[in-house]
């Protein structure tokens, strides 16, 4: 696993259906896609899952999310918390968009 690790998911014959990229040096979810026909199907829950768990192995406590406005909903869904808005940053982002926050629990430490 690299320092800014990517992690895919992909079906039985190899085809994308999502991926998500986690910023370890910043705490900050940098990209999540799930494929449109994979949406709805648990792939974004289980992705975000494994985002949490990596963050949590890299000593992370909280992991930020610069969201697309129509995903603050699932994001909330999974436990963030809206925490801010970030306002239009570029000619191609005019829009404002929800700034949020996960909490990392606590990556469970060997049994003694």
């Amino acid at each position: 696993m690299g320092r800014n690790p990517v992690f895919a998911a992909v079906d039985a014959t190899g085809r994308l259906m999502g991926f998500y990229a986690l910023l370890v040096d910043e705490a900050e979810l940098d990209l999540a896609f799930v494929a449109d026909e994979a949406q709805g199907t648990g792939i974004g829950r289980l992705l975000m899952e494994h985002m949490l768990d990596q963050a949590a192995v890299a000593g992370l406590t909280r992991v930020r999310v610069v969201s697309n406005p129509p995903a603050e909903r699932f994001y909330r869904r999974l436990g963030a918390e809206r925490v801010g808005t970030v306002l239009p940053s570029s000619a191609n982002v005019t829009w404002e968009r929800p700034e949020l926050m996960f909490t990392v629990a606590r990556a469970a430490g060997p049994s003694r």
